[in-house]
């Protein structure tokens, strides 16, 4: 059965076929893509204490770690035939939570309070125009503009996160460049349904 949802929901993309080869022969045939999934909600709390204490060295790559999670476990669910309605909704939640508490924590102390509202607020629209669509009986999932936001964002908080550890001033152009390319992205991934 699952085989079958797998076969009408999705196909298989290139950086899954590379993950299979690499990072997800590492990971044990029990653990499901919603175990990844669950990761990142119960993560992002102790992700947020790490950034609030200022241990921004070991913050940096407990968010490089967990951001990760969600290429394996879109990987995952993709090649091991393991898609579910549950994680259709929830892993891009569990996304959005993580992005939206780094951007509140870092965007808004580095670059600014219109552009960190702007980023969190363009989420929030995603998650509701989501689950709308979800109630209509429409398919919610995650498109190439969605993807390609997220990763934008990874890398912008990722570059404030290392600017603010090297005190590379000028990193934090580079990182408001990326974010607000970030939200280009949120915005077409919003008017093409996507999350």
């Amino acid at each position: 059965m699952e085989t079958n949802v797998y076969q009408k929901a999705e196909k298989i993309y290139p950086h899954d076929k590379l993950l299979a080869l690499t990072f997800l022969k590492l990971i044990p045939g029990f653990v499901k893509p919603n175990h990844l999934t669950i990761f990142r909600f119960l993560a992002t709390p102790f992700l947020v204490v790490l950034i609030y204490c200022g241990c921004y060295k070991l913050g940096f790559w407990f968010f490089i770690i967990v951001s990760f999670s969600d290429a394996l476990d879109g990987a995952m669910a993709r090649t091991r035939a393991q898609i579910t309605e549950w994680g259709k909704v929830y892993d891009p939640l569990a996304d959005k939570i993580l992005i939206a508490s780094m951007v509140f924590m870092i965007a808004l102390q580095f670059i600014g309070f219109w552009v960190a509202m702007l980023i969190v607020g363009l989420e929030i629209i995603i998650i509701i125009a989501a689950w709308i669509r979800k109630i209509e009986g429409g398919v919610v999932q995650a498109n190439w503009f969605g993807k390609i936001k997220m990763i934008l964002q990874v890398l912008g908080v990722s570059v404030l996160i290392l600017s603010h550890i090297y005190g590379f001033v000028s990193m934090l152009t580079l990182a408001s460049g990326v974010l607000y390319l970030a939200i280009i992205f949120a915005i077409v991934s919003l008017l093409t349904h996507g999350v």
